[in-house]
């Protein structure tokens, strides 16, 4: 059986809009945030970003793992290619910059200089990151499961892609799931993952014999919903939805709303070339 993110009703206005009028939003947010640079225009989507994420009334508990998971992962790339190389990012959008400090590479006969522009350029990432993250990270937890395949369908997508998209949702839940049936049985079998005073590294090792069997889980899993799906001769016909979905006047507004945001942002971007990198002095 595949399982589902831990959802559960919050009562928030964010629940009760149309799931296909929030995911316009967010795809309209989305790509209206990666065409801007400027801090100040980002700012704006940024605002906009955690109103929606505070009006869903989930909790830090709740997302936390999510939230680390973004951040030191958003964290090394952004470290990685802004602050040590910036070869093909800061250097392709600011040249020289203000130095603050250097270091020579006598080996190498070169200088690393680390400038304000990259940390500006850094903090710039780290916000449209931080956007984008907001937007979609509260999807699985407001969005009742029974609605994915129904939503994806009412946005346009055939019935196979609205399934797989369906499904994709629930893959990480069900691994993770059956992650910790597994541990559970190994750990009764006197399996210890925590023994002794180890670092991530070690644990991480120590994970190495739990995969296996999750991975063959997760393959017998996909084999069993296929044998299903043609059985119930799924994608010989069109298919009927259990729940169904009807626009309200609010959702509607919020669609309108969402294609004006892209729709203004496309006009700055390409019509009156606003939205490269800026900081304070530029």
């Amino acid at each position: 059986m595949i399982a589902n993110f831990s959802y559960r009703s919050h009562h928030s206005i964010i629940e009760k809009i149309d799931p296909r009028a929030r995911w316009i939003f967010a795809l309209c947010m989305l790509f209206s945030i990666v065409l801007f640079w400027d801090l100040r225009i980002l700012s704006v989507f940024f605002a906009l970003s955690l109103a929606q994420f505070f009006a869903s009334k989930v909790t830090w508990k709740e997302t936390k793992r999510a939230w680390i998971f973004i951040l030191v992962l958003s964290s090394m790339m952004i470290f990685v290619n802004t602050v040590i190389t910036g070869v093909e990012t800061v250097g392709g959008t600011v040249r020289g910059g203000t130095p603050l400090f250097s270091i020579k590479f006598p080996f190498l006969d070169s200088f690393y200089v680390l400038t304000v522009e990259r940390l500006w350029f850094a903090l710039t990432q780290y916000l449209r990151i931080i956007s984008i993250a907001s937007l979609f990270i509260i999807l699985p937890f407001t969005m009742d499961p029974r609605l994915y395949g129904t939503t994806f369908r009412g946005l346009g997508f055939p019935d196979k892609l609205a399934y797989t998209m369906d499904l994709a949702f629930r893959f990480i839940p069900t691994i993770a799931r059956d992650f910790n049936v597994t541990l559970d049985a190994q750990r009764a079998r006197g399996f210890e993952l925590d023994k002794g005073n180890i670092n991530i590294l070690q644990r991480i090792r120590r994970m190495a014999p739990l995969m296996v069997p999750v991975t063959m889980n997760s393959i017998l899993a996909g084999e069993d919903i296929a044998n299903a799906m043609d059985l119930r001769c799924f994608g010989l016909k069109k298919r009927s939805w259990v729940e169904s979905l009807r626009y309200k006047a609010g959702d509607l507004a919020l669609i309108i709303f969402s294609i004006f945001i892209l729709g203004i942002s496309l006009y700055l971007r390409f019509g009156l070339k606003i939205g490269d990198f800026w900081m304070p002095g530029m």
